[in-house]
């Protein structure tokens, strides 16, 4: 099957697993033109990864070892909450950078847990490791067909809840959303990619032509970490010449603000950074170019409810 055949077939296996996420169509935050949002942050655990990850389970044969995933913490909380509610062992390994936050939702879900030294490449190893020992299944946080298929539900889902953009703003990690995104729009749609200036995996590899490992930190790195771009997603930001814009940590944590102060809309910084390159300016739109800009990414941290709980 083709992309556009294996999100069609993501959407029929997820769905009534997944929510239908709302969508809103604002002014405000300091620019002359609205924009279409999509507000995947009420998705379960916060963030869109559910959908890859209810997509992987749901399309497998589940080993008795159950399932094993590593995460900067949304996939994690993902792969915890989609296993635990199909019945299925999962155990998860994030890095420190999580966040005592998306540490806690994890726990809360009920997972087995290790918590890493260091970033995400090391919890991927440490996976890895746990999956050859026990036999477990591996959800890959982004490079993987039933992953990327299932990301792009999302945008399946919000053309047909009227999405009239021209042109959609994504942050950027590992790949997976976007990858989705390319996959089912197959040029019907310009889409750019935002990154961190301090964790810009897909940039790097679009200036030296092949996927490359990259320093991550910054404010959004426990959600857009990656160290190297996934495969799949360069080669389809490669085939659509996907343009990639850079924010600083300041314009997110601008955009952050903005979203909590003029609609509030309670996001992590990672939730924050396509708008943030409007905002900002990095990305500037032709007269009259149809925006929209995808908002995800809902555990903060602190946790505004549980303020002992620090970043």
């Amino acid at each position: 099957m083709g992309w556009t055949q294996e999100i069609e077939a993501a959407a029929g296996r997820i769905a009534g697993h997944v929510v239908e996420t709302p969508v809103m169509r604002c002014g405000g935050f300091g620019l002359d033109h609205p924009v279409e949002m999509k507000l995947e942050q009420f998705q379960h655990t916060g963030s869109f990864k559910a959908r890859g990850a209810f997509n992987t389970l749901l399309g497998s044969e589940v080993p008795a070892a159950g399932v094993v995933a590593a995460s900067g913490g949304n996939h994690g909380a993902a792969a915890a909450y989609g296993a635990r509610a199909l019945g299925y062992p999962v155990h998860i390994f994030v890095p420190e950078l999580a966040g005592p936050s998306k540490i806690a939702l994890i726990e809360r879900i009920g997972a087995d847990l290790t918590v890493v030294p260091g970033e995400y490449a090391n919890a991927l190893t440490m996976a890895q490791q746990h999956e050859a020992r026990s036999g477990a299944m591996q959800i890959h946080a982004y490079d993987a067909p039933a992953t990327v298929a299932g990301q792009g539900t999302l945008i399946r889902e919000w053309e047909r809840q009227g999405l009239q953009a021209d042109t959609i703003l994504i942050a950027v990690g590992g790949g997976g959303l976007i990858a989705g995104a390319l996959a089912w729009l197959q040029g019907a749609r310009k889409v750019v990619a935002v990154e961190p200036e301090t964790s810009c995996a897909l940039h790097a590899a679009r200036v030296a032509g092949h996927p490359v490992d990259v320093e991550v930190s910054g404010i959004a790195a426990n959600a857009l970490g990656a160290r190297r771009i996934g495969e799949i997603c360069f080669d389809l930001a490669t085939r659509r010449g996907t343009q990639t814009v850079l924010v600083t940590d300041t314009a997110i944590r601008s955009a952050q603000t903005a979203l909590w102060q003029e609609r509030r809309i309670l996001v992590e910084p990672a939730g924050a950074t396509a708008l943030a390159a409007l905002m900002s300016g990095a990305y500037r739109p032709e007269p009259g170019e149809r925006l929209a800009v995808l908002v995800c990414g809902a555990n903060i941290a602190p946790d505004p409810l549980n303020p002992d709980n620090s970043a």
